[in-house]
C-alpha cells in the first residue's frame, strides 16, 4: 500500500519507520529541510511513561492561579482573539476532577508503557543511538505539601504496575549525587527507575536514515497546503510541488493538525502550548545530573545529554507565537543553577522554544477518522517522544487491519462529543 505521512517530527518519522517495516511504500512530506526540526528539536529529553499524567486534575485551577502570580511561573497565559484557545481552556477545566484525571492518566500510562516497550525492542533491533541513558528519572519536591500531593500519582503507578521509589533527601542524593550540594532545599523525591532519557532530535534524525534504508522517501522543504477529498475519501495532498496521491494518509502535524483538518469538517481540540528549553554545556560533570531531575516547584526538567544539560519547561498559551521571551529563559536558568550550581555554564546556553500539541484531557488522538483512508497521530503534548513508538506501532497495526497489542479505549477522536460523524474503523478491529 502507498501511504503518505504528513510531518517529519518524531511522531511522523516514527510512524513512517513502522509502516515501512510492515511492508508499505511510504512518503513523508514536511516544510522543514530535515526531520525533527520543530517541536522535536530541543525538547526536555525525557522518555517518561511513569510521568504520563494529564495537566488537568483536581486542584489544578487553584494551583494555576498561584503559578500565575509566581516570579518564575511554570504557566503563562496570553489571551488571544481565538475561540479555539478559549474552548480548549474550558475543556481542560472540565477535566479538572478526580474521575476524569484517573481515567485520562490510565489511558496515557497504558500507551506510554507500551511505547517504552516498543522503544526497547527498536533499540535492540537497530542499535539506534541518541545519547540515551536508562537510569530512571527523579521528581524532586521542595515542600512536604508537594510530596504529600504525589500520592494520587503513586496510586495510579501501583494500579498499572509501574516501578517507583519514594525517597527521602538522602535517597535523592543516592540517585543523583550532585544534589548533595543542595540537600537542604529538598524534602524528598519520587524516582521512576524504568524511565529513560536522550536527545529526541538525534533519535529522529537517525531513525529517518533507517527509514530511508527501508525505502521511505522524505520530501523536505515542501509546503502542505490542503487535503483534497471526494466523498469520504482523501484523494491527494496539495503541496507547493503539486498534488501527491496515495492509498492512505497519516496526519502527524502536531499543533498544526487542527488547521489542516478544518476544511475536512473535522474538529479535534489540539492546541499549541509553547515550551522553552536551554541547552547548557557541562563544565563540572560531578555537579551535573546523571539522568533527569524534575524540579516540581517550577515544573522544569533538567536532563543530562552527553556533555550537555537540557533544561525544559514552561507552559505558555499564546497561540502559534514562537517569540523567545527572556522571562522564560530566566526561569530555566534559575531552576538549573538552584538545583545544580556550577554543573553547567549558563552564559553559553542555547535558547529555544517549540509548540507542544496538547489535548485538554492529555491523551493523544491516534487512529481512524470519518474518512476511510485518513488516520491521525497527533496531540501528544509533552509526551511525544515518550509515546512515539507505541503510537506508531498501534497505527501501523490498524492500517494493516491487525488488532493492536493494547486496548484502544479512549485513544480515538470520537471521545470528543463535537465529532458526530462515525469513524471508519477497519473490519475486525475492536475499539
Amino acid at each position: 500500500m502507498k501511504i503518505i505521512v504528513l510531518g517529519s517530527g518524531v511522531i511522523g518519522t516514527t510512524t513512517a519507520y513502522y509502516l515501512a517495516k510492515a511492508g508499505h511504500e511510504v512518503t513523508v512530506i514536511d516544510r522543514q529541510p530535515g526531520a525533527g526540526l520543530e517541536t522535536s528539536f530541543a525538547n526536555a529529553g525525557e522518555i517518561s511513561p511513569g510521568y504520563a499524567s494529564p495537566w488537568a486534575g483536581p486542584g489544578v485551577p487553584a494551583k494555576a492561579v498561584k503559578w500565575l502570580l509566581m516570579k518564575h511561573s511554570p504557566l503563562v497565559v496570553r489571551p488571544q482573539l481565538d475561540p479555539a484557545q478559549w474552548r480548549w481552556m474550558l475543556q481542560m477545566l472540565a477535566n479538572c476532577n478526580l474521575a476524569s484525571y484517573q481515567r485520562n492518566k490510565g489511558r496515557m500510562v497504558r500507551l506510554a508503557e507500551y511505547s517504552r516497550d516498543c522503544l526497547i525492542q527498536l533499540r535492540a533491533d537497530t542499535g539506534i543511538q541518541y545519547d540515551e541513558r536508562t537510569q530512571g528519572t527523579l521528581q524532586v519536591f521542595r515542600t512536604q505539601a508537594q510530596l504529600d500531593g504525589a500520592q494520587g500519582d503513586i496510586d495510579v503507578l501501583k494500579e498499572y504496575g509501574v516501578p517507583y521509589e519514594v525517597l527521602d533527601p538522602a535517597g535523592c542524593v543516592g540517585a543523583e549525587p550532585a544534589l548533595a550540594r543542595v540537600r537542604d532545599k529538598i524534602v524528598g523525591g519520587l524516582r521512576l527507575p524504568g524511565d529513560e532519557t536522550g536527545d529526541c532530535f538525534k533519535f529522529t534524525q537517525n531513525l529517518a536514515k533507517m527509514a530511508e534504508g527501508l525505502g521511505v522517501t522524505f520530501k523536505q522543504n515542501v509546503r502542505i497546503e490542503r487535503l483534497a477529498y471526494e466523498g469520504d475519501r482523501i484523494t491527494g495532498v496539495v503541496t507547493s510541488e503539486g498534488q501527491l496521491s496515495a492509498d492512505s494518509y497519516v496526519l502527524a502535524l502536531g499543533s498544526y493538525s487542527p488547521l489542516m483538518l478544518r476544511d475536512l469538517g473535522i474538529k479535534i481540540p489540539v492546541y499549541p502550548v509553547k515550551g522553552y528549553s536551554i541547552t547548557v554545556p557541562i563544565v563540572d560533570a560531578s555537579g551535573a545530573p546523571e539522568s533527569t531531575v524534575m524540579d516540581e516547584t517550577y515544573k522544569v526538567a533538567i536532563t543530562r545529554l552527553g556533555d550537555r544539560i537540557r533544561v525544559g519547561g514552561t507552559a505558555e498559551l499564546s497561540g502559534y507565537d514562537l517569540t523567545l521571551r527572556e522571562a522564560r529563559r530566566d526561569t530555566l536558568v534559575h531552576s538549573v543553577t538552584d538545583m545544580f550550581p556550577g554543573g553547567g555554564d549558563v552564559t553559553r546556553a542555547e535558547f529555544w522554544c517549540g509548540l507542544r500539541p496538547m489535548t485538554p484531557d492529555g491523551t493523544p488522538v491516534v487512529g481512524p477518522t470519518p474518512y476511510r483512508n485518513l488516520h491521525l497521530n497527533t496531540g501528544h503534548g509533552t509526551l511525544g517522544w515518550t509515546m512515539a513508538c507505541g503510537s506508531a506501532q498501534m497505527l501501523s497495526d490498524l492500517i494493516c487491519g491487525r488488532q493492536p497489542a493494547i486496548s484502544l479505549e479512549g485513544l480515538f477522536m470520537d471521545r470528543y462529543s463535537a465529532n458526530r460523524r462515525p469513524l471508519h474503523i477497519p473490519a475486525g478491529i475492536t475499539p
